[in-house]
């Protein structure tokens, strides 16, 4: 039984809790998509024919990264939900113990995506009707970029434990580190400067390679020191398997919510490679790409303040303080939701710079700033699903947002199919499938998150 305790999260005004708490973690999550973004930048301002096929490639990791990440939250929310659960009732010793668990079950689950997408590279280019150059440059770098997951694994979850006792301080700077590393490493092989060879698109997976270890290296060495609100305990590192279970009966449906989402945003993707022959078709294929790495200054910032919602809710409830955690939902959305309106103003004006700024042909331009301006409508919509799901998985009630993803992927590809294959043939028809998933899914989730019987969800 968790015995009742209080911090400064259980009992400061929510409002400006959760803003001093969302703050470190938008600053986290904002430093960590420039990664992608300049990573999508000097792609697509290499010489020659080469940056269509390296956009197309980098692309394609992200959203295999994407699903990596999707895996890892097997133990991140379990983590999250758990740590912040005992964290709130004032029992940190389980908490650390949790955190310490979660560490473990990350190091293996980081090893075995390794080895599934080395396989799985070939097939997964061949999939998005690959060939030629764009074939061999992609196959490459997501093997190359494989092996980053392995460290990206331990740094999430880890993460996602510093979370949970309310430190979102220290994964921020951590992240502000690889965002440097990754702009200094990929400029150096990329151009070969100093000592280095010229390396071009390898250069790019390279620098984000090298972030990601040092990124992993820091994090453990922090949490070996015990300053950060956790401590590595060999003797806790062992895995046992009550709290194993505890960890993934969580993690699962949430996984499995994110697997789900990836498999809808996957084969929308290969819906976009089929719209249009050369040249057209790889110009809409480039333009979802950039448009997915630009909608992180929407999709981000919502995360971060579901992050902060979830560590919130899971202290409230282990204080035993539903209607706190209840408001904490509420007014999350209300705080990023103005966020979104002005990141959707934006985007809209600005979708011509936005795509003249990131790739240099012109018919990407063309085709991406149109339908990116309809994307920016729908702006508010993201955020209100992204923050009351994050909100439901911090109370441990991972299965209905499942069961919500499930039916907005089934929209998703449907409309999109019917309305990019079979009706328009063009960006815009594809992402009427995206839309009407987005929609719905923040719909879904507001009428779950208001009922509030997820309060009384046991961990």
């Amino acid at each position: 039984m968790i015995s009742a305790g209080k911090s400064a999260l259980t009992v400061g005004p929510v409002r400006g809790t959760l803003f001093l708490l969302a703050m470190p973690v938008l600053g986290e999550q904002l430093l960590n998509s420039m990664v992608g973004i300049f990573d999508t930048y000097l792609a697509g301002n290499l010489p020659g024919d080469v940056n269509v096929a390296a956009t197309a490639a980098i692309g394609l990791a992200a959203y295999v990264g994407w699903l990596a990440s999707m895996i890892v939250m097997l133990v991140g929310t379990g983590t999250t939900a758990l740590v912040s659960r005992y964290a709130g009732a004032g029992n940190h010793a389980e908490a650390n113990h949790f955190a310490n668990q979660s560490l473990s079950l990350a190091a293996m689950l980081g090893a075995l995506m390794f080895v599934v997408i080395y396989a799985l590279a070939p097939g997964i280019a061949r999939y998005c009707h690959m060939t030629g150059l764009s074939f061999e440059v992609t196959v490459n770098y997501l093997r190359v970029d494989a092996i980053g997951h392995t460290f990206m694994s331990l740094l999430l979850v880890a993460s996602a434990g510093l979370r949970g006792v309310g430190n979102m301080r220290t994964p921020m700077v951590i992240f502000a580190v690889i965002n440097v590393i990754n702009v200094v490493a990929s400029c150096t092989y990329v151009y070969g400067l100093g000592p280095f060879p010229k390396l071009g698109i390898n250069g790019i997976v390279g620098g984000t390679l090298t972030a990601r270890i040092l990124g992993a290296v820091i994090i453990v060495i922090v949490l070996a020191r015990g300053r950060a609100g956790l401590q590595i305990r060999n003797a806790e590192l062992a895995i046992t398997w009550e709290r194993a279970v505890r960890i993934l009966r969580i993690g699962v449906p949430a996984a499995a919510d994110g697997a789900v989402m990836w498999i809808g945003h996957f084969v929308l993707l290969a819906i976009i490679s089929q719209l249009a022959p050369p040249p057209l078709g790889p110009a809409y294929f480039a333009a979802h790409i950039i448009a997915v790495r630009v909608e992180a200054f929407t999709y981000l910032p919502a995360v971060a303040w579901a992050t902060a919602t979830a560590t919130m809710i899971g202290q409230a409830l282990g204080a035993e303080d539903p209607a706190r955690a209840k408001r904490v939902g509420h007014e999350a959305v209300m705080q990023c939701g103005a966020l979104s309106v002005l990141v959707a103003v934006l985007f809209f004006v600005g979708a011509g710079f936005i795509y003249r700024t990131m790739h240099d042909d012109p018919l990407v331009q063309q085709e991406g700033a149109a339908p990116f301006r309809i994307l920016a409508l729908l702006q508010p919509l993201l955020v209100i699903s992204i923050v009351y799901i994050g909100g439901l998985r911090g109370a441990g009630d991972t299965r209905v947002p499942l069961l919500i993803t499930l039916a907005g992927t089934v929209l998703r590809v449907a409309v999109g199919a019917v309305c990019g294959l079979a009706i328009r043939h063009d960006l815009l028809g594809a992402w009427m499938g995206m839309f009407s998933d987005m929609t719905w899914r923040a719909l879904a989730a507001s009428v779950r998150y208001a009922r509030g019987n997820w309060t009384q969800t046991e961990v």
